[in-house]
């Protein structure tokens, strides 16, 4: 029997976790949906912790061995009966509208493979925040969206994985990259950003939680410059030059600057003038990145966003 969404929730030894992100997806005010956990790989107390959630909309698939995220949600998509596909991250969740929302703006859209998104509360020690800060400006590129930066802040221009909504047709014609480690929802995105069917649409209100300052093991926590700065030289194609720089300077200039690792300055700088168009306002940031340390950006973070959140909670609240 078929569905109007399959939402999928890839997960390896997260049992507490997942179970919350399930309870969201099962919970909400769109009924005609499959919920899929791909478990990636052998775990018993993850399969015992879903056995407890009796709702004949649940499918729990365990994959025979650990092949990342990307490869799991592609498995997810294959077993999908939904036209269309709804992500969760198992450390996310999502407010009760969330699917409704989406399916009425996507079913509106006037583009083929229309991907749904939409403002995200980012949950903190330090409080809330909603993110993105911005919209996409009139025909900005994706890429511009997503990497230039204006502050030290995270936050501006955000498309998380938990955020999305697509037809599962789109999936198909362009799965989820399974070789890569890292950046598998901005890889994907700005693949899919090439063809003229797809177009993104937002929905004006917060529906997703993403948690944020946890202490548990995340890839898109690590240190790891290095690959980073592979991932985007190998991708320079679907940037521009402009983004291309700010992503070097922000996103793996942070990651270098907090590893320490001085004898990254003036290689990842010269890359990104090299290719790139680096702005002023970039090269300030970048200076930022590697002079002012992570718990001096983290209090000043802290004292702005009670007035954030009073100016979030003032816009929303129609």
């Amino acid at each position: 029997m078929d569905c109007l969404v399959s939402v999928i929730i890839p997960t390896r030894n997260r049992p507490l976790l997942v179970q919350r992100a399930v309870k969201s997806a099962l919970g909400q005010t769109l009924k005609d949906i499959e919920v899929i956990v791909v478990i990636d790989g052998i775990d018993p107390e993850t399969l015992a912790e879903l056995a407890k959630l009796s709702d004949i909309r649940l499918n729990v698939i365990e994959r025979p061995s650990n092949s990342g995220a990307a490869a799991a949600r592609n498995a997810g998509v294959s077993h999908a009966r939904g036209e269309w596909i709804a992500f969760l991250d198992d450390d996310d969740e999502w407010l009760p509208q969330k699917l409704e929302r989406q399916l009425l703006a996507a079913q509106s859209s006037p583009h083929q493979f229309p991907i749904v998104t939409c403002y995200l509360i980012a949950r903190r020690p330090e409080g809330d925040t909603i993110w993105p800060r911005r919209l996409p400006a009139a025909s900005e590129p994706l890429s511009e969206y997503l990497f230039v930066r204006n502050t030290l802040f995270q936050g501006e221009g955000v498309i998380q994985t938990s955020t999305l909504l697509t037809p599962k047709a789109l999936l198909q014609k362009v799965p989820f990259a399974s070789n890569l480690e890292r950046h598998q929802d901005w890889n994907w995105l700005l693949r899919v950003s090439q063809l003229e069917e797809v177009g993104i649409e937002f929905i004006g209100e917060p529906l997703s939680i993403w948690y944020s300052g946890e202490k548990r093991p995340s890839v898109s926590k690590s240190h790891n410059w290095q690959y980073s700065l592979n991932w985007i030289q190998a991708h320079r194609d679907l940037v521009t030059p402009r983004a291309y720089s700010s992503f070097i300077l922000a996103e793996v200039s942070s990651r270098a600057a907090l590893a320490c690792e001085w004898n990254a300055f003036l290689p990842l700088l010269w890359e990104s003038v090299r290719f790139g168009k680096p702005r002023l306002a970039d090269l300030g940031l970048y200076l930022g990145m590697w002079l002012i340390p992570q718990e001096v950006r983290r209090s000043l973070r802290a004292l702005l966003v009670d007035q954030r959140t009073h100016n979030d909670d003032a816009e929303y609240s129609t």
